[in-house]
C-alpha cells in the first residue's frame, strides 16, 4: 500500500523561507508524477507544483520563481521530494498536501500546515 507523509510546515514570517519534504513508501515504481497541492479553508485545494518522471518541473502561476522542487535524481528515485518555498507571503498560508501518482491511482498525504505572519 503506498503512503505519502509530509513534514516540515512551520510559521514564518513575511519574506522568510520554508523547505518541505515529502516521501511516498508502498511503491518502487519510478515513472511517475510527485508534487504539491494546498488548500485554505472553505477553498478548494489548488495545484502549487509538480515534478514528472523526475525530470520536468510543473509550477502555478502564483508560486513561479519563488518555489521549486529541487531535481534530486538520488531522491526521486526514493520517492523523496522537496519543495523549497521563498519570498513568501501571508497569502501563502494554507495546509500544503503533497501526492503520488502511480498510473491512475493517486495518494496523497495528511498535509503540513504553512504560516505566513508577522
Amino acid at each position: 500500500q503506498v503512503q505519502v507523509v509530509e513534514s516540515g510546515g512551520d510559521l514564518v514570517q513575511p519574506g522568510g523561507s520554508l523547505k518541505l519534504s515529502c516521501a511516498a513508501s508502498g511503491t518502487r515504481f519510478r515513472n511517475k508524477v510527485m508534487g504539491w497541492y494546498r488548500q485554505t479553508p472553505g477553498n478548494q485545494r489548488e495545484f502549487v507544483a509538480a515534478i514528472i518522471g523526475g525530470v520536468r518541473t510543473e509550477y502555478a502561476d502564483p508560486v513561479k520563481g519563488r518555489f521549486s522542487i529541487p531535481r534530486d535524481n538520488a531522491r526521486n528515485a526514493q520517492n523523496t521530494i522537496y519543495l523549497e518555498m521563498n519570498s513568501l507571503k501571508p497569502e501563502d498560508t494554507a495546509v500544503y498536501y503533497c501526492y503520488i501518482d502511480i498510473g491512475a491511482s493517486r495518494t496523497w498525504g495528511q498535509g503540513t500546515q504553512v504560516t505566513v505572519s508577522s
